[in-house]
């Protein structure tokens, strides 16, 4: 249930790093916060498993890079880069310039010192595959004169299930060990060394990426709240004053001075000069006479913007920020967010009072996950998390006095927060329950079974509703079940509309019911009986982002379409009338203007159901789309099905320039990830433009355990977990034999736990890729998971299994990378990221030694 944030680039100073959020949820964390172009579940701001990262690095010791070939055993070819930041997982393929630098290992480097001065798709000039030969060869390109760093080596003996083996580096786990920060800098001044003949290179290309950055970053206003009256009583006395001098004598309850008049618009943007946002909102007026000329007269007194959060300024202060939760009162007059000013991931929770701009005194806790507002806007409900960063707590506090309460909360009534609490349903391992609340009425979705003889939870979802008095009935007897080509994945409910995320024939789509919805006599409903609106979209390949959609009553929904070859596009559905309208799409900067096409899109009649997997419909929508700006004309983006191992086909995207690409022989990147359920995020990235301008490949493989029907991640996780390891080996099998990539230029990258699918197929298939990247990968498993005491290793048990078990056991320790490491094999070289104080994965060293 978890989407990840759009998140276009901005650039900082020496380095670039993505804007919005990163996704969170695969550990089970509740990230939320106001994003650039974020989402909202229930009142959150950016939806759950997400969280907010703006501006630079913490402090990085630079990257450590280990020679191509040969190997000294049982040493694995590898690269370290310690960073303060936490999990970057989410960052874009290509997405950094250093490890741009490093694919440059697929090809010659001296050839690329020559010609990477003029900016044309031949910088990476076609090399023999007898000099790039996957077999251990003497490297073309010139190494350090300093040798590699070689750890030390303790004696440490680890015993399961009648086994006992040596784990000499599991001293390392000591993050204070000064044996262990000295190896790290040597690894760090080894990088450096080894990297030093691309500075050239990076350089060029952080320019490139800078370039395509648009001059001002923004998002568009996003209206939230009823009409109200601002600043009562404040501006009692100017208003007053404003008719007395205007209009003598006018009787101001007949002049509707009494009535809600106003609402905010909320947004974010960047100064200029600055590398960090800024949230802010203002006052939406109505356009009619005098009212009209009094909220004017208002602002023009109090100002027109009011800045809620300055990220700069939090900064400057302490050097990092990386806001994690961001909520703002019902009533608008408070708000609560979290800090995390050391990278550690430990959030601070402090409110801030909007009249005045000051903290609230005696609302600052550590340890903060998630927030929830109750109505009354005093009541603040929040987790917090253990010594392990495990949330287990909900507490809440009442604003301006020192009540805590520890509460475990099952549903409670918003409007009266403190009037006791509902059990939903017995908990049952495998069953979730998501909750929206319609006016006396329950809509879960949920996977428990329909029967005692049925097993729903496998993860096929279906939606049930029932009075709020009958929340506890274990027999919910209105029933909505989606198609058979289709699976419910998400929900949101608003005065007049339920909104539905589905997965439709394989491809993301949203769609729309009209509320209430009656069953009359019958009990059980399938979708197309309510008469759904299926939102228009691009294509299939589109990545959908909701807004954050704060306002209950707006038919609109907004959501930021994307893909591989189509910008962001910000998209307000009008659920009412059936129509959509385009508000904003990003920006691209120094790209031909022959390399796609564009025209000005505003209100499009759609009331006709369009479809855009039904080959009826596809025509009209086209007719429709084409006033959406895409690059496809330069850039080909396809879907193509892999035979895996056992037959199953498996999704692969693959994206190149229709110019600069050539068959057989351009170098390649295949990425993956396939865990804990989630989607590949394939959305437009313009900094991928410098691999694709230069003949690269980038490919994305959906291989199982990641995001699409409901089966896909159950066939891809636990026992199953090997599966996601050969469809990642079949892609990269099919992009060498299809000749989109040559035999000998095949690079792979994956982000955390797609860093082990890559650690894995690599050790599986040391000849198959040249070259890798890991970014804070999770490696060392067996170990990991065998030790509960780690942060949400319980967790974990879930997507990889519990090695308590021996069958499970046996299964993680037959694919865990660092307990895989071929002898006498020659493995690709390797840049890996890691950071200091990522409580998660812990084990990266170890991999690499």
């Amino acid at each position: 249930m978890v989407r990840k944030c759009e998140s276009p680039w901005i650039c900082k100073v020496g380095v670039l790093e993505k804007r919005g959020c990163q996704t969170g949820g695969e550990r089970g964390m509740e990230m939320d916060g106001f994003g650039f172009f974020s989402r909202k579940t229930k009142d959150n701001l950016c939806g759950p498993g997400a969280h907010l990262f703006y501006g630079p690095k913490p402090p990085v010791l630079y990257t450590g890079l280990h020679s191509l070939s040969p190997p000294p055993p049982p040493n694995i070819i590898k690269s370290f880069s310690l960073s303060s930041q936490r999990d970057a997982r989410s960052l874009s393929t290509a997405g950094s310039p250093d490890s741009m630098a490093l694919l440059s290992l697929l090809v010659s480097k001296p050839s690329l010192k020559t010609s990477f001065l003029p900016l044309t798709s031949h910088l990476i000039p076609i090399i023999p595959s007898s000099t790039l030969s996957s077999h251990c060869t003497t490297p073309t390109f010139p190494l350090p004169s300093q040798s590699p760093p070689v750890p030390k080596k303790r004696p440490f003996n680890i015993c399961a299930h009648a086994r006992t083996w040596q784990d000499p580096y599991h001293w390392m786990r000591n993050a204070k060990d000064p044996d262990f920060v000295d190896y790290l800098n040597q690894e760090n001044s080894y990088a450096q060394a080894f990297m030093a003949d691309t500075q050239n290179l990076q350089r060029t290309l952080l320019e490139e990426m800078k370039s395509r950055l648009p001059t001002q970053i923004s998002t568009p206003p996003e209206r939230w709240g009823h009409w109200f009256f601002p600043f009562v009583p404040i501006l009692l006395t100017v208003i007053t004053n404003f008719i007395t001098l205007h209009y003598k004598y006018v009787n101001l309850v007949s002049y509707g001075i009494e009535i809600n008049l106003s609402r905010w618009l909320y947004y974010q943007y960047i100064p200029e000069g600055k590398e960090y946002p800024v949230l802010c909102r203002r006052l939406e007026t109505e356009e009619s006479g005098l009212l009209k000329t009094l909220l004017n007269y208002a602002k023009g007194h109090f100002g027109m913007e009011q800045v809620l959060l300055d990220w700069n300024q939090i900064a400057e202060q302490y050097g990092y920020v990386h806001v994690g939760t961001c909520r703002v009162s019902p009533d608008h007059k408070f708000l609560a967010y979290t800090l995390d000013i050391t990278g550690n991931e430990q959030f601070l929770l402090q409110v801030k009072d909007l009249s005045n701009g000051y903290i609230v005194s005696r609302s600052q806790v550590d340890g903060v996950v998630s927030l929830a507002w109750a109505q009354d806007s005093t009541t603040l409900f929040y987790t917090v998390s253990d010594e392990n960063q495990r949330p287990y707590r909900v507490l809440f506090t009442k604003l301006g006095s020192d009540e805590i309460d520890d509460v475990p909360v099952y549903v409670i009534d918003a409007t009266n927060p403190l009037d006791g609490l509902q059990r939903v349903h017995e908990r049952v391992s495998g069953v979730q329950y998501f909750l929206e609340h319609h006016y006396g009425v329950f809509y879960i979705l949920t996977n428990a079974p329909l029967s005692e003889s049925e097993d729903r939870s496998d993860g096929n979802y279906y939606l049930a509703q029932c009075q709020v008095e009958d929340i506890q009935s274990s027999d919910w007897q209105n029933i909505i079940l989606p198609s058979e080509d289709m699976s419910f994945q998400d929900m949101d409910i608003f005065n007049g509309h339920l909104v539905l995320f589905v997965n439709k024939k394989s491809f993301p789509a949203l769609c729309s019911v009209n509320l209430p919805i009656k069953f009359n006599s019958v009990n059980q409903l399938e979708i197309e009986n309510l008469d759904p609106w299926f939102f228009p979209l691009p294509s299939s390949q589109c990545n959908i982002v909701p807004g954050s959609n704060h306002d209950f009553m707006n038919p609109v929904y907004r959501v930021v379409l994307s893909s591989p070859v189509m910008p962001g596009v910000v998209v307000d559905y009008n659920m009412s009338e059936r129509i959509f309208s385009i508000v904003q799409q990003e920006k691209v900067r120094d790209i031909p203007g022959d390399c796609g096409s564009c025209s000005l899109a505003y209100e499009l009649d759609t009331s006709e159901h369009l479809d855009p997997l039904n080959d009826k419909d596809k025509n009209n929508l086209n007719i429709e789309l084409q006033r959406w700006k895409d690059f496809s004309g330069a850039y080909c983006c396809k879907t193509k099905e892999v035979i895996s191992h056992d037959g199953v086909r498996v999704p692969l995207t693959i994206l190149y320039s229709r110019k600069a690409w050539q068959r057989g022989q351009s170098p390649g990147l295949l990425e993956g990830y396939g865990a804990y359920g989630e989607v590949l995020d394939k959305s437009w990235c313009s900094d991928r433009l410098s691999l694709l301008d230069r003949g690269w490949v980038l490919a994305f493989a959906d291989v199982r355990g990641g995001g699409g029907h409901s089966l896909w991640h159950k066939y891809g996780s636990g026992l199953n977990k090997c599966n996601s390891i050969y469809d990642f080996t079949s892609c990269g099998n099919y992009l060498v034999s299809e000749g989109y990539v040559h035999r000998d230029r095949l690079g792979a990258i994956g982000f955390s736990a797609g860093g082990l699918l890559v650690g894995a197929a690599i050790n599986m298939n040391p000849n198959l890729f040249r070259a890798a990247i890991l970014k804070v990968p999770f490696l060392d498993a067996c170990n990991t998971l065998l030790d509960p005491s780690l942060p949400l290793t319980l967790l974990d048990y879930e997507e990889f299994g519990n090695p308590q078990i021996q069958s499970q056991f046996e299964s993680i320790l037959s694919y865990s990378p660092y307990d895989n490491i071929p002898r006498d094999a020659c493995l690709p070289s390797m840049l890996v990221t890691a950071s200091f104080h990522d409580s998660r994965q812990i084990h990266i060293l170890n991999f690499l030694n």
